[in-house]
């Protein structure tokens, strides 16, 4: 769709029913608000190339500016606009994330990029805060972790800890928890696999890294007993 409307730009013609769309997003964050410019939407969906202005609240001037090559962002129902900080693992997924990804207590942003995580789900882009040079510098290693796994990692500001999911058709699943070292980047944790293809059994392996040590469990459950909620 993206190479459609740059060729429709190119030829200085329009995609039938689509059509440049901005909005004004204020919402989802305590220190920003942000425009955001996207090339195409029709009804509810909106695709292609985009820009995102960021600014501040409370100075009302211009932050910093952003590109995607791929919003992609259905609207909400309610007002017409795109939905900010929405983390559902097989549902919604926002445009903006804005959250303290690296829990440096400042705040950071994630930036849709179109859909090449797993199973074509959403991908991010993720900038984080550099309070020496006040701007958002885009993280290999988070932008990584947004983009090869089931869509935007979440994040526990409880345990300081960002999680990340995998999945293989129905029956297998791997969830994935990391920590991020000051100076060193992401560090993995914790992992809990679930195979429930051998029929009526789900076996669960699970390892944990605990004072640099790592710990393994296998366990198997009945299908029905683990899953009963």
């Amino acid at each position: 769709m993206l190479r459609a409307f740059l060729l429709a730009s190119l030829l200085g013609h329009a995609l039938p029913g689509w059509s440049q769309r901005s909005f004004t997003v204020t919402q989802g964050s305590t220190r920003y608000y942000a425009t955001i410019t996207v090339a195409g939407c029709a009804d509810d969906h909106c695709e292609g190339a985009g820009t995102i202005k960021l600014y501040s609240k409370q100075t009302k001037q211009l932050v910093q500016t952003f590109t995607s090559e791929d919003l992609s962002f259905y609207l909400d129902a309610q007002g017409q606009q795109p939905t900010v900080n929405t983390v559902q693992l097989y549902g919604e997924q926002s445009t903006l994330i804005f959250n303290d990804f690296n829990f440096d207590g400042t705040e950071d942003l994630a930036i849709r990029n179109g859909n090449h995580s797993s199973y074509d789900g959403p991908s991010y882009d993720v900038y984080v805060y550099a309070s020496r040079s006040r701007r958002f510098i885009r993280s290999p290693e988070l932008t990584a972790l947004a983009s090869d796994n089931l869509g935007m990692f979440q994040v526990d500001k409880a345990h300081k800890r960002l999680t990340t999911f995998q999945k293989d058709g129905c029956c297998w699943h791997l969830t994935t928890e990391y920590e991020v070292v000051p100076g060193k980047g992401l560090s993995e944790v914790l992992t809990l696999e679930e195979d429930a293809r051998g029929g009526e059994n789900v076996l669960v392996k699970t390892r944990r890294k605990t004072n640099g040590r790592w710990t393994s469990t296998t366990r198997t459950y009945p299908i029905k007993e683990y899953y009963k909620e």
